[in-house]
C-alpha cells in the first residue's frame, strides 16, 4: 500500500504543479488589469493590487483608444465564433456519420486527408485565401472570415466525431428502425445524444479557435467597423510603447467568454455519454 500511496502523492502533486504554472499567467493578467498604473510600472511588483482601479476596464469598454466601443468588436466575434461552431459541428457530425457507417471508395484517402490538411501550417494559407476571398468578392466580411474558420474546423471536428460516432453500437439503430424510426429520427433521436460529448468536445475547440484567431483576421478585414476583438488588442501596442493595463484588462475581457461557453457546454459532456441509449 505504501508504495501507491507514494505514486498517488507524487501524481496529485504533479497535477498541482501543472495546474499552477498553467494558471499562473492567467492570474498575473487579471491582477494586472485591476492595478494602476504606478503598480504596473512599479520596480518591485505585487501580485495582489494594493490599490485596485477599474480604470483600465472603463478606458477599454468605451473605446478610448480606437474610438471604437468594445461591445462592437464583441458583436463582431460573437457571430463570427458562433457561426463556426455551428456550422462546422453539423457539417463534421454528418461527415463523421458517413466515414463510420458507409464503405465507399477512396474513404482511407479521405481519411489521411483530414490529417494532412491540419499540417499545412495557417501562414501558408494566407495569400491563397486572400486571393479566393477578393474573387468570391467576401473579403472584408465577416462571412468570409466565418467561412475560412469553418474550413480549419472542419477536418479536426471530423476525425475527432468519427470515432464518437464508430463507438455506438449499430444494433441500437437496429432496433429504432424496427419499432419504426426513420433515419432522420434515429440520427436525433438515438445517434446524436450519444455522439452530444464529442460534439461538445469539437465546439469548444472551434470556438477558441474563431475567437482568438488573429492572422486571418488581421489580413481579411480592411473596416475597422468589421474588426474582431484580436484586432482590437493589437491597437494597444505602440511604436511608442505598450498600454499594459488596458491590454491586461482587455485580455481579461477576451478570455471571460470562452470560460462561459466552456461552463454552459460542459453539462453537456457527461449528461450526452448515456442518453438515447435506453427505450422510454
Amino acid at each position: 500500500m505504501r508504495p501507491r500511496r507514494l505514486r498517488r502523492i507524487a501524481l496529485n502533486t504533479a497535477g498541482v504543479a501543472v495546474f499552477v504554472v498553467s494558471a499562473f499567467p492567467v492570474f498575473w493578467m487579471v491582477s494586472t488589469a485591476f492595478k494602476p498604473n504606478q503598480e504596473i510600472f512599479s520596480s518591485t511588483p505585487h501580485p495582489v493590487p494594493f490599490h485596485p482601479t477599474l480604470r483600465h476596464f472603463d478606458f477599454v469598454l468605451n473605446g478610448g483608444i480606437a474610438g471604437v466601443s468594445f461591445w462592437h468588436y464583441f458583436v463582431n466575434s460573437l457571430v463570427v465564433a458562433v457561426g463556426t461552431v455551428l456550422v462546422s459541428g453539423l457539417l463534421a457530425l454528418l461527415a463523421a456519420t458517413a466515414v463510420a457507417r458507409f464503405r465507399f471508395r477512396f474513404r482511407t484517402t479521405f481519411l489521411i486527408l483530414l490529417l494532412v490538411v491540419q499540417m499545412v501550417p495557417c501562414e501558408a494559407l494566407v495569400i491563397p485565401l486572400f486571393i479566393n476571398l477578393k474573387q468570391l468578392d467576401l473579403l472584408n466580411s465577416l462571412i468570409g472570415l466565418t467561412a475560412v474558420y469553418i474550413g480549419f474546423a472542419l477536418p479536426f471536428g471530423t476525425w475527432m466525431l468519427r470515432g464518437f460516432v464508430a463507438a455506438v453500437p449499430k444494433e441500437l439503430e437496429d432496433a429504432a428502425a424496427i419499432d419504426g424510426a426513420g433515419p432522420v429520427r434515429t440520427f436525433f433521436r438515438i445517434l446524436l445524444p450519444l455522439v452530444a460529448p464529442g460534439l461538445v468536445a469539437t465546439s469548444i475547440f472551434s470556438f477558441i479557435t474563431a475567437w482568438n484567431e488573429l492572422i486571418f483576421a488581421y489580413t481579411f478585414m480592411k473596416d475597422q467597423d468589421k474588426a474582431t476583438l484580436p484586432i482590437m488588442l493589437q491597437f494597444f501596442f505602440g511604436r511608442s510603447g505598450n498600454d499594459w493595463g488596458p491590454i491586461m484588462a482587455a485580455s481579461t475581457l477576451l478570455t471571460l467568454p470562452v470560460i462561459a461557453f466552456f461552463l454552459v457546454v460542459q453539462r453537456r459532456m457527461v449528461s450526452g455519454l448515456v442518453a438515447g441509449a435506453v427505450k422510454g
